[in-house]
């Protein structure tokens, strides 16, 4: 079956696509390779067989890459942002589409799925812009008939690793900024749920403006990264995943003299002052801990509570009686609000992070654990109060929607405690005080802040700049930082008579 059958899901829930690569603007079905299996985590219903692509798979894609770079690289910066331009026409036309697809694939809510496209889309569109970033600068006479210039060029060939929270965005965070600039490009998507991205590169291929060879796409798992970082002909990576696997794809490929962005996980905090709006912050904080189930890098996994006792306790009764009105179910119902985990097993690992922290004298104030519905993957809303403040759901991502409360007398005690950790990704303040908003955004130690909402998202137009052990490297995604990755400078200096 052709990779262009994946359309096919749509028709007939029998029909299952063996996945194929996108190398060299062909279709190309991998035999004598492993396979998993892609479900739908509200059904377990199967979706598509991924192949794990081997080494000789992605040389195929590199070197397709490498041959369409030349070529490339010598377009006019003005047409490469014509063809990025092609493309957000193409994800406006289909942006329903994409969201059932990531609804399908990954399982999180239609509207959750629609605005993850939605911000997908900001930044191409941003990318659209980038010739004027692209610009070099100048400095004549330096000396006697001695003019200098700089000027960007592009990296060459670079490749994304992307992980299966935002099968849509994340992807097109890197692409159209890569290309724009005058790279060739290789994307490896989540194998847990590649349909978004396949179906995306099914629109490219309609695509005249952007020749074959400029854009390719590889399935696979380690084997397939690990490739990636090795290859020769990679000049760049462009990570998004754990911060383990982030501090791992730093060292590996910087060790193989490859440029690096590599953005790890997270432990957000949300800190509620005394004086916090109560429906902004409400709203604010469950949105951002059970959102997506909790399977977002920005998503708020500590509530840390502020002054008198009194108060404090009077905000997580509230949030926790707010909470326990969210429904749980399969991300197509419009009623729900918490989607099914990526996968059984990644609820079972949630769970077992709940029950050690319950043994070690923690209090359940809400307890999501069930039977896990039809796909094995639901988990309701948890919150979890006097956690010892070495425990792992006080210091660890768990990617999953648990919400552990830590407490302080006063701001100050509570940036010093939030600045104790070792992420530094993003964090919000819920307040009506000026003076504490500023105290906060000055004082804390993470590279987004927001103020009095959930889920500090910067647009594409700024870089989504986690600090800490949140981010490996120098550039962030997105924003002008984006740019500056996915180009070097050269410095020209001339003398003419």
């Amino acid at each position: 079956m052709t990779t262009e059958s994946v359309t096919g899901l749509r028709k007939a829930a029998r029909e299952v696509a063996t996945l194929s690569n996108y190398v060299g603007g062909e279709w190309e079905a991998l035999a004598g390779v492993d396979h998993l299996d892609s479900v739908d985590p509200a059904t377990g219903t199967l979706l598509a067989r991924v192949p794990l692509s081997d080494a000789q798979a992605i040389d195929r894609a590199v070197q397709a890459a490498r041959a369409a770079l030349p070529a490339w690289r010598a377009t006019s910066p003005l047409v490469r942002a014509r063809a990025v331009f092609a493309l957000r026409q193409k994800l406006v036309e289909h942006h329903d589409e994409l969201a059932r697809l990531v609804t399908q694939d990954m399982g999180k809510t239609l509207d959750d799925a629609y605005g993850e496209v939605g911000r997908g889309i900001e930044s191409v569109e941003n990318a659209c812009g980038s010739p004027n970033l692209l610009k070099g600068e100048n400095l004549e006479g330096v000396a006697t008939n001695v003019d200098v210039e700089m000027v960007r060029q592009p990296v060459g060939v670079v490749a994304a690793i992307t992980p299966f929270n935002f099968p849509a965005m994340i992807p097109l965070w890197f692409l159209p900024y890569a290309i724009v600039c005058g790279n060739t490009f290789v994307l490896k998507p989540s194998e847990q749920d590649p349909l978004t991205s396949q179906r995306i590169f099914e629109l490219i291929r309609e695509i005249d403006e952007i020749p074959a060879g400029v854009v390719n796409l590889v399935h696979g798992a380690h084997d397939a990264v690990n490739a990636l970082l090795d290859h020769p002909g990679i000049d760049a990576i462009s990570f998004v995943g754990s911060a383990a696997t982030a501090r791992y794809i730093y060292r590996r490929a910087a060790e193989n003299g490859k440029r690096v962005q590599a953005l790890g996980g997270a432990k957000n905090a949300m800190v509620v002052m005394p004086d916090a709006d109560e429906r902004l912050t409400i709203n604010g904080v469950l949105s951002s801990a059970f959102g997506a189930a909790g399977q977002r890098c920005l998503a708020g996994s500590l509530l840390m509570l502020v002054g008198p006792q009194a108060d404090q306790d009077s905000w997580l009764q509230r949030i926790t009686d707010a909470a326990a009105k969210l429904k749980v179910g399969a991300g197509a119902d419009p009623a729900t609000d918490v989607c099914p985990l990526v996968s059984p097993k990644s609820r079972e690992r949630i769970e077992h992070e709940i029950e050690q922290a319950v043994a070690a004298g923690a209090k359940l104030m809400l307890d999501g654990r069930g039977d896990g519905g039809p796909g094995g993957t639901q988990l309701g809303p948890t919150i979890i109060d006097q956690a010892d403040p070495d425990s792992r759901v006080i210091t660890e991502e768990l990617f999953g929607p648990v919400l552990t409360v830590l407490r302080a007398p006063d701001l100050q005690t509570a940036i010093e405690q939030i600045n104790q950790a070792r992420y530094g990704n993003s964090t919000s303040i819920f307040t009506t005080s000026g003076g504490s908003a500023r105290e906060y955004r000055f004082g804390i130690e993470a590279g987004m802040v927001g103020v009095n909402i959930g889920v500090a998202a910067p647009v594409a137009w700024f870089p989504f700049s986690g600090w800490k052990d949140s981010f490996d490297g120098d550039l962030h995604a997105n924003g002008a930082d984006a740019v500056e990755f996915y180009t070097r400078k050269k410095v020209v200096t001339s003398r003419w008579r």
